[in-house]
């Protein structure tokens, strides 16, 4: 579970001193004072525009990157700030987020009518969903697994966990 507490000014300064730390905290988006992590599952809408028109091969490795710089990312950000999952700490969500709308890149999981933006905002609010409830094993993995890995791979699985949901039901709209 991440901490409540806000960040302290030294530890914001300590966080924003490196790329890393800018990289962690969705480039500003975990900074906000509340909802951190829908604050950066939103930022990472802005970039899934320019990724959603990538190839599936291409989208699916710039998700295995950017899960591998993300575990650096947030280990570096976690040591600077002296807590491992801050709630600032939002490249999680980005990853997770862009892992939920991967069914909209597959014209197979489409309708006729082809892709429209509720989409987006289901898939979005699937995120979300599974984020904050974390289901089995979604919430074993956060309260056991520590460092930018344990950081990073609960939202990935919630991620997962809505791309499914977000499949089955466009299937269903067939």
């Amino acid at each position: 579970m991440k901490l409540k507490k806000s960040l302290s000014a030294e530890q914001r300064r300590a966080l924003l001193a490196t790329p890393a730390g800018w990289l962690a905290c969705g480039f500003g988006s975990g900074l906000t004072p509340v909802a951190q992590g829908t604050s950066g599952s939103m930022a990472a809408l802005i970039p899934w525009l320019w990724l959603r028109q990538l190839s599936l091969p291409i989208y699916v490795a710039v998700l295995i990157v950017g899960y591998v710089v993300g575990v650096w990312a947030c280990n570096v950000a976690g040591r600077a700030i002296g807590v491992a999952d801050h709630r600032s700490v939002v490249w999680d969500e980005f990853i997770g987020q862009w892992i939920a709308l991967l069914p909209l890149l597959i014209p197979a999981f489409l309708p006729a009518s082809g892709f429209a933006w509720w989409m987006v905002g289901t898939g979005f609010a699937l995120f979300r969903l599974f984020d904050v409830w974390k289901p089995w094993p979604i919430s074993w993995l956060d309260r056991h697994m520590k460092d930018g890995t344990g950081v990073m791979v609960d939202d990935v699985v919630a991620g997962i966990f809505a791309a499914i949901v977000l499949a089955l039901g466009l299937l269903a709209l067939h």
